[in-house]
């Protein structure tokens, strides 16, 4: 049980570690042949066919969230669910095999089934916090592009320099949308592929109202300005919203943790006190 386990954890840190360790610099992804060797796209094919399209379609999704499609893309997140399979699954027989119980069929299958989830596991923890990076920069980044729209830029070439100046998830995002835009892609197409790649209502009402803008013909700095008090209003709000849960969430440390140690500093000397002098019974 207990290799199976670190085998699992092996495997966990060693996709989290790929994910991670990828290059900052806008790179052209590489072939998915040359990315995943012949047994992987064998057991990507295998793993395809068995598994249901929604849950294919859910791992497309966490790829995208995550942004990783030139580091992970499907077929080799496929070919790790199938990696996973083959390397737990001897274990978990061998276990049953050993215990022959019904405790240990549920393991086993629970350790197969984190060897086949794990690479989703890693995706979706990924994808949480490149998310939770846009939301926390988009307001300082609006406030640029805004400030460069006033200044007498265009919106691309204020989207331009910003790519050019700062390198994060958020700029990797908007410097696809002007690659788009550059490669002829209606501009409305290029912010609705924006808006799926990414899980965030801030930056979805945004590329809306640039849409509705330039369909309107209202000058697009007025709309940025707007947008910009607006994001930063929501994000105070959000900010007052965590400050007031703080005393909620401690309760249960201070009831669990501090209060029975407080009790035991106060109360414990008077009560060995009282057991000394025979009136504790």
């Amino acid at each position: 049980m207990l290799v199976s386990f670190v085998g699992f954890l092996f495997l966990a840190a060693a996709a989290g570690l790929a994910l991670e360790g990828r290059e900052r610099r806008e790179k052209a992804p590489l072939p998915v042949a040359a990315t995943v060797p012949p047994m992987g796209r064998r057991l990507a094919a295998a793993v395809n066919r068995y598994s249901p399209a929604a849950s294919i379609d859910r791992l497309r999704r966490r790829i995208d969230l995550a942004g990783a499609q030139a580091t992970w893309p499907l077929e080799r997140a496929l070919a790790a669910r199938g990696f996973g399979v083959v390397a737990t699954a001897p274990v978990a027989a061998l276990w049953l095999l050993v215990a022959r119980s019904g405790l240990a069929l549920v393991v086993g299958g629970a350790l197969v089934a984190g060897g086949y989830l794990a690479i989703d596991v890693v995706l979706a923890r990924t994808g949480r916090a490149r998310q939770q990076s846009i939301e926390r920069r988009l307001p300082d980044v609006l406030d640029q592009i805004t400030t460069c729209v006033e200044a007498g830029l265009g919106f691309d070439a204020a989207l331009a320099r910003l790519v050019r100046a700062e390198q994060h998830p958020l700029t990797d995002e908007l410097g696809r949308v002007l690659q788009d835009v550059r490669l002829g892609v209606p501009r409305a197409s290029a912010l609705d592929a924006l808006i799926v790649r990414t899980d965030n209502s801030d930056l979805r009402l945004l590329a809306r109202a640039i849409l509705q803008a330039e369909r309107l013909g209202t000058p697009i700095s007025a709309v940025l300005r707007a947008q910009s008090d607006d994001l930063r209003h929501r994000r105070r709000t959000r900010a007052e919203e965590v400050a007031m849960k703080l005393p909620v969430k401690m309760v249960v440390p201070l009831m669990v943790c501090i209060l029975p140690a407080l009790l035991l500093v106060l109360v414990g000397p008077a009560a060995l006190r009282l057991a000394d002098s025979g009136l504790g019974g």
